[in-house]
């Protein structure tokens, strides 16, 4: 996992499979802010959808992965991972354990 794609060779770029998952699970954390935009723009007010605690869980997860398992191996890295993984792992548990009370529940903005 810590060699280079060899199908990539040709195009001069150097990239191996736990780079891939770490630069995926990056995309991902990142693009979780559009989600969250486009969320709150449909609502016309701030909110957090479900989904934005999915691709916080997964892009987190993914860079942890490849700061614990590639080459890299930075506490730095797992540091910064660990904890955000931590805290959308709980937010989702928060949002999808079962309600007791009057009312529709969260809004979640979900988008179609």
């Amino acid at each position: 996992m810590n060699d280079s794609i060899a199908w990539l060779a040709w195009t001069g770029i150097v990239l191996t499979p736990w780079k891939l998952i770490g630069v995926t699970g990056a995309l991902m954390f990142g693009a979780r802010w559009v989600v969250q935009f486009l969320a709150s723009r449909r609502a016309g007010r701030p909110v957090i959808p479900r989904l934005f605690w999915y691709m916080s869980l997964a892009g987190s997860l993914m860079a942890l992965a490849y700061f614990l398992f590639s080459s890299k191996q930075d506490a730095v890295g797992v540091l910064q991972n660990l904890l955000p993984a931590f805290t959308a792992a709980y937010s989702l548990y928060l949002d999808l354990r079962p309600r007791s009370g009057h009312g529709s529940g969260p809004d979640h903005g979900a988008l179609p």
